[in-house]
């Protein structure tokens, strides 16, 4: 099999002509024979205008590059889609599958031995490991690092779980349009991702877990000289897989994905990890089963003090000892004969010293923030196939409640009524959410659904909130989410109406419509399925996308 510049030829049915026609337009580059003659790793660069967290992407490819260079190769630097997550309509999670189908034909198309991916936004990192993972080429995973907190008045502050905190504080009437608007510049004011353990940090964190980052680097902030150092190590690391190659395939394995489950919860991670794990385990043939997260989630504390959860942000947990402080107290916990990129396994990267571990952010097993895990499944009558809590968010009271059904058709239906001073609801009902699953609105992280005006008035500050979408990992609350199957495709979520009683037991990890079965069907035996978009790439992922359960990956990208 070739290699370099002349691996996967063009076909023009004349492979020596194809050859010679590849190396004069790489010789236009003006680019050295002794380079084009060598190892060739790949750059896939994500930056765009429309996505802040990757602003600092210029540097980072940079700095692999360099890392390619020393170590003897070429590095050849292309473009994939970049999602920037609050830039994207109707929601950039509808997206991620197609910028994994982009990585991974381009990785697959170009001629190159390995690839570095640098990414950092929610989506980006999820479809640049489902990418690699089909393409499977050696592949390292850098990610572009949490921003740095702002400051307001005295008080520090990371986009966005504050940014929700001031935004209820707002609703309620607690602070003025003016105040708002000047805590709106201080949210986010460097580079990187959100600065708390939302889904990008917790994305880094499992790709650091998983053995596809190199250790040590998912917690370096964006704007740290620490994170350029990363860059180059990663393009060095590349250049080291071209010799003694190992697969994307060798490293996300039925272990490393446990490893990562565990990790996911001992930082208090996004609910939204459990959607993207899914998907990167799926294109490795490996399924997550819902009574193993919880077994896992029994048996792990929460290790980390970091909002959401907690108080400190990411530039704390990276001072404190990062992942590698997490993955040793976790050691007993963990499968130690899984590898990583760099061709070691956990147990002799766990054998080496760390320096230096602070225990105000970094926990230890015996004296945990919390004795059990972040997230939980449920199932029940409301959601057969699966729904999630991130328990160490919520509210313990609301734990273990029955209560009335306020039911919102959709998204529109939600904006337009959520407010309205006529709204029949109290604190202690059950705010429902349809229709915005992946089929129906591709799965908008809208299950935080904002506590009705008129309570938070009152100091309203949780209630039970049940939906098919997705919550922001910097979000926080009693929220049940990723009812699957979800209600556009006829699931029990779709039968729900105002008044019914809706049961929620965490202890029981359940969650039930307390309707009978045949009443239930009676309401569903008339349900039809929206109409499928005529073209574009709508319609292919209405038609191919799968449920939660599954990752919300397409089913014809799913490995075997």
């Amino acid at each position: 099999m070739s290699h370099g510049l002349f691996g996967g030829l063009t076909n023009y049915g004349d492979r020596d002509f194809a050859r010679y026609l590849r190396r004069s337009f790489a010789r236009s580059m003006g680019v050295s024979g002794p380079l084009l003659d060598g190892p060739i790793v790949g750059i896939a660069a994500t930056g765009s205008d429309f996505n802040n967290c990757h602003r600092a992407m210029p540097e980072l490819v940079d700095a692999v590059s360099r890392g390619v260079l020393a170590a003897g190769g070429l590095p050849r630097v292309f473009p994939t889609i970049s999602l920037g997550e609050v830039f994207l309509n109707p929601t950039s999670m509808m997206f991620r599958n197609l910028m994994a189908m982009d990585t991974e034909e381009m990785i697959r198309a170009q001629p190159m031995d390995a690839v570095v991916l640098i990414g950092g936004c929610d989506k980006t990192v999820p479809a640049q490991l489902m990418g690699a993972v089909s393409a499977n080429i050696p592949a390292v995973q850098l990610v572009t690092g949490p921003m740095s907190t702002g400051r307001y008045r005295g008080e520090r502050l990371g986009a966005c779980t504050d940014c929700r905190r001031f935004w209820g504080r707002y609703r309620a009437g607690e602070i003025s349009a003016g105040e708002i608007g000047g805590i709106e510049g201080n949210l986010a004011v460097t580079a990187g991702t959100c600065a708390v353990m939302g889904t990008a940090s917790t994305m880094a964190s499992i790709a650091e877990t998983l053995g596809m980052a190199l250790p040590g680097t998912a917690a370096i902030p964006a704007v740290h000289s620490a994170r350029l150092l990363a860059a180059e190590a990663s393009g060095r690391a590349a250049m080291a897989l071209t010799m003694n190659p190992i697969t994307p395939r060798q490293v996300v394995t039925e272990k490393s994905v446990e490893n990562a489950l565990r990790v996911l919860m001992a930082v208090g991670g996004s609910t939204n990890a459990i959607i993207h794990l899914a998907a990167i385990a799926g294109r490795a043939g490996v399924t997550i089963s819902l009574d193993r997260l919880n077994a896992i989630s029994d048996e792990t504390p929460v290790l980390v003090d970091l909002k959401p959860v907690g108080e400190g942000y990411m530039e704390d947990f990276f001072a404190a000892g990062g992942m590698g402080a997490v993955l040793r107290e976790l050691k007993p916990l963990l499968h130690l004969d899984t590898l990583d990129v760099e061709g070691r396994t956990m147990e002799q990267r766990l054998d080496e010293p760390l320096d230096f571990v602070d225990r105000k952010v970094i926990h230890t097993l015996a004296a945990p923030v919390s004795a059990v895990g972040g997230l939980v499944a449920l199932t029940g009558s409301l959601a057969p196939l699966g729904a999630i809590l991130k328990r160490a968010a919520a509210t313990e009271s609301l734990f273990e409640i029955e209560g009335r059904a306020v039911v919102f058709e959709n998204l529109e239906d939600l904006a337009t009524r959520i407010d309205d001073p006529a709204l029949d609801v109290m604190p202690s009902d059950v705010l429902v959410l349809k229709n915005a699953g992946p089929r129906a609105a591709a799965m908008p992280e809208a299950g935080y659904l904002p506590i009705p005006k008129k309570l938070a008035q009152q100091g309203v500050k949780d209630m039970v909130r049940i939906s098919d979408a997705r919550m922001s990992g910097t979000a926080f609350g009693t929220v049940v989410l990723h009812v699957t199957p979800e209600s556009a495709v006829g699931g029990p979520l779709a039968a729900v109406r105002n008044g019914d009683r809706i049961r929620l037991s965490v202890k029981d990890r359940r969650i039930d419509l307390l309707v009978e079965a045949d009443e239930v069907a009676r309401r569903l035996s008339d349900h039809q399925l929206s109409p499928v978009p005529e073209r574009g790439y709508a319609a292919l992922y209405q038609r191919h996308v799968t449920q939660a359960d599954r990752g919300c990956d397409f089913d014809f990208l799913m490995g075997r």
